[in-house]
């Protein structure tokens, strides 16, 4: 049986050669800087100017004209003023200065800028008018050339900013504005078909008529979990027990998707028909991995009409599906929306100290619910909770982790170092 980390090598190789073979293919939309977060750049991003594109302030304080003396009690004349917006135009003589602010553009004839801090200014401020000349004294000796953010220092025009493939983060979105970008090109959202199937299931906000039914939590699960991506969600709702039914569910999700998400049946019970139909209109790459909960998950694909549609199959116990999404899909789901490979946002993994012994059979990867959190000396600790059952809903809601014991493990002992998996929801 494949383990988790050789599952997670085989998805990415056969989208990486999925992704090369469609090269030139993939469609771009245009959308607006506030609309681009999580979306993939389709385009490289070169500046039309110059960051800083003048000479500015870093300091408040005065900027001093070229030749000037800078030694302590050096005197300088101050004739004029430039602020954020409201640069100084006129000429400077050495030794002479205006009063600058953080941010405003520094004299073409200036070289140096002067912290306030390090002249006499609070001693003659009370009585100071500014709109006249006035003089200053240096409590101490000045460096030429300090406190200026030099234009372009930090982008130069036509210097390629961002590239394709980068998944545009708030970060980004501050520079495209800094540079008066508007709209982007980003890769078409992937479209991301979803399938529950079960004849117990019924879908939220419809009454249950027996009590053999249960809701239908796996969709809204799937959908929470996927909401920071850019793809675009088609809900093919709750499907019966039927092989017919099940298969022209599918058929249809092919033709209308990019990748498609089931989640239960994909087990070997006599009403499992996800299995079947998947062997029949598509191919399977795997089936099973060594991990618990979370066994019964089957990567593979469908090729209709020249076109590839992906296949996730999740098994159907609550935790299960959150866990394989976790692991698996979420990271593919990233890969084939364009992103290159070094920005596909990974699980997040730490190291904490168990406070409970945990019993464990080797030969799968185990992930346990748990509560983690970070001790008065800066240390981590991790407590599972009582009952790992992966139906229990309630048990989930409650962790904010998943205690990650690798595939060999055989329990470990209170105290011991274990890896922690936190749940981003649950941390800023």
């Amino acid at each position: 049986m494949i383990s988790v980390n050789e599952l997670k090598q085989a998805i990415n190789e056969r989208l990486e050669n999925y992704l090369t073979s469609r090269l030139g293919e993939v469609k771009t939309i245009t959308v607006g800087l506030l609309e681009a977060q999580n979306h993939i750049l389709a385009q490289d991003i070169a500046a039309s100017f110059d960051i800083p594109r003048q000479n500015l302030s870093s300091m408040d304080g005065f900027a001093i004209a070229m030749g000037s003396y800078l030694d302590h009690d050096s005197q300088l004349e101050i004739i004029g003023e430039s602020g954020a917006g409201k640069p100084f135009n006129g000429r400077l003589r050495p030794n002479q200065g205006v009063r600058i602010f953080t941010g405003a553009v520094v004299p073409n004839d200036c070289d140096t800028v002067v912290m306030q801090e390090d002249t006499n200014l609070s001693d003659i401020q009370p009585s100071l008018d500014n709109s006249q000349v006035y003089h200053i004294r240096l409590t101490q000796s000045a460096k030429v050339g300090a406190n200026i953010r030099r234009q372009g220092e930090e982008v130069q025009a036509g210097e390629t900013v961002l590239t394709i493939g980068k998944r545009l983060n708030p970060s980004d979105i501050s520079l495209l504005a800094n540079l008066g970008v508007d709209s982007v090109q980003v890769f078409q959202p992937l479209t991301v078909g979803i399938i529950a199937t079960g004849d117990e299931l019924v879908d939220v906000g419809q009454p249950l008529a027996t009590l053999a039914q249960i809701y239908n939590s796996n969709t809204p699960t799937l959908k929470a979990l996927l909401k920071q991506l850019p793809i675009a969600i088609q809900d093919y709702g709750s499907v019966p027990d039927n092989l017919e039914t099940t298969r022209r569910t599918v058929q249809h999700a092919i033709a209308e998707c990019d990748v498609i998400i089931s989640t239960a049946g994909v087990s070997v019970g006599d009403y499992d028909f996800l299995t079947q139909v998947i062997q029949e209109l598509g191919k399977i790459h795997h089936y099973k991995v060594a991990m618990k909960p979370g066994k019964p998950f089957i990567f593979g694909e469908f090729e209709q009409d020249k076109k590839t549609v992906m296949y996730f199959g999740l098994p159907g116990n609550p935790l299960s599906t959150v866990v394989c999404c976790l692991n698996f899909v979420q990271p593919a789901l990233w890969q084939l929306s364009g992103v290159v490979q070094s920005d596909i946002p990974k699980p997040l993994q730490l190291f904490a100290k168990t406070t409970h012994d945990i019993n464990k059979r080797a030969g799968r990867q185990d992930y346990q619910r748990a509560i983690f959190c970070q001790n008065e000396d800066g240390s981590f600790s991790v407590t599972p909770l009582s009952a790992q059952d992966s139906h229990r809903v309630k048990q989930l809601s409650h962790a904010n982790c998943l205690l990650v014991l690798p595939k060999d493990n055989a329990g470990v002992k209170a105290g011991e170092i274990v890896t922690v998996q936190p749940f981003s929801w649950n941390f800023s």
